[in-house]
């Protein structure tokens, strides 16, 4: 495919614009062994030799990263003030890499990292239905009722809807175990850091939609309160569990095979 030699050393993550414009002047950026170049150079991205600096560039059309994100991390391409998701893919050779599905800032757990606009489209779109698993400890004891008040559907507030309220799609609730604990969380409505001790309750549960917050208020609206949530799955792509907080590895050929025909 043919493309601007300054474009594809951009979206190399090389530099910026003005920044690989003055590489390329200044004889830093060969192709194909040449150096005397123009930004405007026309390149087969898929046959020329680019190297900076005598380093080859390689730049794969699509990556496919997964992360295990941690607490602190916003779920965006980048921002001034946090570090991001795609902050923690230190070997990219792309910058257009984005996070397909949002966490939280405060929410561990998958994150798929990757360039693939299509993919990420069939993934997030709402006619899909696409499945989405979280591990969570809830404040509290939770009741047998309430996995099925939750498969039946919670009426949840929201003012985007004419009458202020949507109710959830079925959510697969399952039960794990209740004991004493003694956790550090932030506070939904402050947002300050906080800390809990008592009866907390561990549990999965698996939704078909990502509204705002949606598991936080599922609790709350049946008088609980989520203190630890990790997504450990999408689709049929779950959280590797060798990957600490903060670690990343590229899909599998396989692991992307099955959600591409998943979706």
């Amino acid at each position: 495919m043919l493309v601007r030699l300054d474009k594809h050393l951009v979206e190399a993550s090389v530099g910026t614009r003005s920044q690989v414009k003055e590489l390329i002047k200044k004889g830093r950026i060969s192709v194909n062994g040449n150096n005397k170049l123009k930004p405007e150079l026309k390149i087969d991205n898929e046959k020329d030799k680019i190297f900076f600096d005598g380093q080859e560039i390689i730049l794969k059309r699509f990556e496919y990263f997964m992360l295990n994100k941690p607490a602190g991390v916003i779920s965006a391409s980048r921002d001034k003030n946090a570090k991001t998701v795609v902050d923690l893919i230190l070997d990219k050779t792309r910058a257009d890499l984005f996070p397909i599905g949002r966490l939280d800032k405060d929410t561990h757990g998958l994150v798929i990292i990757s360039n693939d606009g299509d993919l990420a489209h069939k993934m997030l779109s709402p006619k899909k239905h696409v499945e989405k698993t979280y591990y969570l400890k809830a404040r509290g004891t939770i009741e047998a009722s309430v996995a099925t008040k939750f498969m039946e559907g919670i009426i949840l507030k929201d003012s985007s809807k004419e009458d202020g309220s949507f109710k959830t799609l079925p959510a697969k609730l399952e039960i794990l175990e209740t004991s004493n604990e003694s956790l550090d969380y932030i506070d939904e409505d402050s947002r300050e850091e906080c800390h809990y001790e008592g009866l907390v309750t561990a549990c999965r549960i698996t939704i078909k939609e990502g509204k705002y917050h949606q598991i936080k208020k599922m609790f709350r609206a049946v008088e609980s309160e989520v203190l630890y949530l990790q997504r450990v799955s999408m689709g049929n792509l779950e959280l590797d569990p060798n990957l600490a907080e903060g670690e990343y590895r590229e899909l599998t050929e396989k692991e992307l095979e099955d959600l591409k025909a998943l979706v």
